[in-house]
C-alpha cells in the first residue's frame, strides 16, 4: 500500500505544478508581450543497492540472500520552458505602441537594478520626453534612451527601429537577440534576464530579420481554450491521484485493525 500512497503523492505534486503554470498563463492572457510557460515531466526510477545484485543460486530450492529487486517510478520535472512563439498583433493606433515582428528579439529596458529584456512594446512619454514603460523604465536606443524633443507633433517609427520626430531622426530603438532564449528567466512586469550562472550572448536582432511595427502591440501567445482543456485534464488527474491515496489509506487502516484484533 505504501507504493500506491507514494505514487499518488508524487502524482498529486506534479499536477499541482502544472496547475500553477496553467493558472499563470490564464492570468496573463491580456498582458501584452506575455509568453506562455510549459511544463513536462519524466519518470525517474528509485532503486536500492541490492536491486543491482544478480545473486547466483545453487539450485531452485536455494533461498535468496537479498530481497527481490523493487524499482519505483517517480515523476520529476523534466522541462520548464518559455514558449517564445510570436503572439498576434493588435492594432492600437497609438504612435508610442511598438510591436516586435520576430520571435528571437527583445527591447532593452533600463532599470535601477540593471538592464532587462522585454517583449512588451507599450510605451509612454516622461516629462522630459523619454520613451519608457508604464512602470517608468526607459527604453534603450542605439544612441542611449529614446527621447522625443519637446513640442514634437508627429512621431514616426520605421521598421528598422529609427525614431523620427517631425521628420528628423532622433534615435533608433535597440532590438536584442540572444543565442538561446531558454537561458532567460522571467522577473515580472514582462521583463527577462539571463539565468543565474549562465552567459547569454547578445546580437543585433535587426540583422536576424526582426522588425518593429508602430501602432501595434503583441498579444499574449496564450490560447485560452487550450489552457482550459489542460486545466480540466489536470483536475481529473488530481482527483484520480487523490482517490488512489484515499483507497490506500483505507486499506492500510483495515489491515492494521485486523492485525490488532488478532493479536489482542
Amino acid at each position: 500500500m505504501q507504493d500506491a500512497m507514494f505514487s499518488g503523492l508524487f502524482g498529486a505534486l506534479t499536477t499541482e505544478h502544472r496547475m500553477n503554470f496553467i493558472a499563470n498563463n490564464l492570468a496573463n492572457v491580456n498582458s501584452h508581450g506575455y509568453k506562455r510557460q510549459t511544463l513536462a515531466f519524466k519518470d525517474t526510477m528509485a532503486s536500492y543497492a541490492h536491486d543491482e545484485i544478480r545473486e547466483p543460486l545453487m539450485n531452485l530450492r536455494s533461498k535468496p540472500l537479498f530481497p527481490e529487486p523493487k524499482n519505483m517510478a517517480r515523476p520529476r520535472i523534466a522541462v520548464a520552458n518559455i514558449d517564445y512563439s510570436q503572439g498576434s498583433m493588435e492594432f492600437t493606433g497609438n504612435a508610442l505602441d511598438v510591436c516586435i515582428a520576430g520571435e528571437n528579439a527583445f527591447f532593452r529596458i533600463n532599470t535601477p537594478n540593471g538592464n532587462y529584456l522585454s517583449r512588451s512594446g507599450h510605451f509612454v512619454l516622461s516629462s522630459d520626453g523619454t520613451m519608457m514603460t508604464t512602470e517608468g523604465y526607459p527604453l534603450s536606443g542605439t544612441g542611449g534612451p529614446v527621447t522625443i524633443p519637446a513640442g514634437t507633433r508627429n512621431v514616426y517609427i520605421a521598421g528598422d527601429g529609427t525614431v523620427s520626430a517631425d521628420g528628423v531622426a532622433v534615435n533608433r530603438i535597440e532590438l536584442v537577440s540572444v543565442d538561446n532564449p531558454q537561458n532567460l528567466e522571467k522577473v515580472g512586469r514582462s521583463l527577462y534576464k539571463p539565468r543565474e550562472g549562465v552567459d547569454v550572448a547578445e546580437g543585433d536582432a535587426y540583422e536576424g530579420g526582426a522588425r518593429v511595427e508602430q501602432g501595434f502591440l503583441e498579444k499574449a501567445n496564450v490560447e485560452v481554450v487550450n489552457e482550459m482543456v489542460n486545466m480540466i485534464e489536470v483536475n481529473r488527474q488530481f482527483e484520480a491521484y487523490q482517490k488512489v491515496m484515499q483507497t490506500a489509506d483505507t486499506l492500510d487502516r483495515a489491515m492494521h485493525d485486523k492485525v490488532g484484533k488478532r493479536q489482542g
